[in-house]
């Protein structure tokens, strides 16, 4: 259990960076007149090659213990991101798709030793979990100070947190050195039918998440009238939640059921949604605070549900609920900005609140797994 506390604090520097991308995107507009299309096409570099081969790390730290692959993962994702505001567009949407590829190796052995660490526990994941969201809450502040203080210029200054993050993941392996064994060892029927209907509910609230990161920062500041200080409010507000939802989505599981807790975190992403895109002024906040906790309560409990619906594939599962349904959310983002560019902000935004409520259906029909 002495290992979750390194890995969370290595996971926060590792999901800085996911969280950068989204952050750098007004930056982008004010300092290099992209359009929303244009925009959107760097949030999709960074997702895509994420999507693609995060299932590939996945299965391989199903065969083979891995665990150098954290420090080197955390660098790579810190210095695709920190080069990323210094050159052409091509340079740019080149530079976040290598970071992409470093936050994909690193959270499959990651998820993986920690389960094997906190031996499945929902609140000891949590923490693990709370690591991540922390590095995103905190991605808009890093950004904003850097960032605003010297320009795009001034973005390899942010390669710092992958600094730290490595040295902590290096030292991480000293006390996970006799833990991270292979986990194919894993015993259990594999529940492919449920596990699909959860991932499809991740890539649901996924769509949800990196729209909203996308563009509520610039949504804020034409719903309040405020400039860009109001739209950086919004995405910390949008992502601080991780920091108390993800905890308390494991005492929650604890207590009422990882299904129950899961299902009423959708119900209540799809009203705070309605808000966020419907509801002007300061009052925005209060629905973006409440999308927050919708999205991030049942977010480390997707894995644990993910891991034990497939208890011998845990890598595999940690790939695709950490990794390949998160980032494929990505996907849909250059199409919310070509909405946004032919229509409106609200516009492109309003059919995210459908997604969760779709993705509670599609968990309406499935069941807590057995643990073995």
């Amino acid at each position: 259990m002495r290992t979750i506390p390194l890995l969370a604090v290595g996971h926060a520097c590792v999901d800085v960076y996911q969280g950068a991308v989204a952050a750098l995107v007004p930056f982008f507009v004010a300092e290099r007149a992209y359009t929303y299309a244009a925009v959107s096409g760097v949030v999709l570099a960074a997702s895509l090659l994420s999507s693609v081969v995060q299932p590939l790390f996945g299965a391989l730290a199903d065969r083979w213990s891995m665990p150098w692959l954290l420090p080197v993962s955390a660098l790579t994702s810190g210095l695709g991101v920190a080069f990323a505001g210094v050159g052409s567009y091509a340079l740019t949407v080149a530079a976040v798709a290598v970071s992409g590829i470093g936050v994909a190796a690193y959270h499959p052995e990651a998820a993986r030793v920690a389960r094997l660490a906190s031996r499945g526990s929902h609140t000891a994941m949590g923490w693990f979990s709370l690591g991540g969201n922390v590095g995103f809450a905190t991605a808009p502040l890093l950004v904003a100070a850097v960032v605003a203080t010297g320009g795009l210029a001034f973005s390899p200054l942010l390669a710092v947190p992958a600094a730290v993050g490595a040295l902590l993941c290096a030292m991480a392996l000293r006390r996970i050195s006799g833990t991270a064994a292979p986990t194919r060892e894993g015993a259990g029927r594999n529940d492919w039918a449920s596990f699909a209907k959860l991932s499809g509910a991740i890539v649901c609230r996924s769509i949800v998440f990196i729209g909203l990161s996308t563009f509520v920062s610039l949504y804020a500041q034409q719903r309040t009238g405020g400039g860009s200080l109001a739209g950086t409010v919004a995405l910390f507000v949008l992502y601080v939640g991780g920091a108390v939802g993800t905890v308390a989505g494991g005492q929650l599981a604890a207590r009422f059921g990882r299904i129950p807790v899961v299902r009423w975190s959708y119900a209540l992403t799809t009203l705070s949604v309605a808000g966020v895109v419907f509801v002007p002024g300061p009052l925005l906040y209060l629905f973006v605070a409440g999308t927050s906790a919708g999205l991030y309560v049942p977010f480390s409990l997707h894995v644990t549900l993910g891991q034990d619906y497939l208890p011998s594939r845990v890598g595999t599962a940690s790939g695709i609920t950490l990794g390949l349904t998160v980032s494929i959310g990505g996907l849909a983002s250059p199409v919310l900005g070509a909405l946004a560019d032919a229509t409106s902000l609200r516009t492109a935004l309003a059919p995210l609140i459908a997604l969760p409520a779709l993705g509670l259906l599609l968990l309406s029909t499935v069941d807590e797994p057995v643990r073995g």
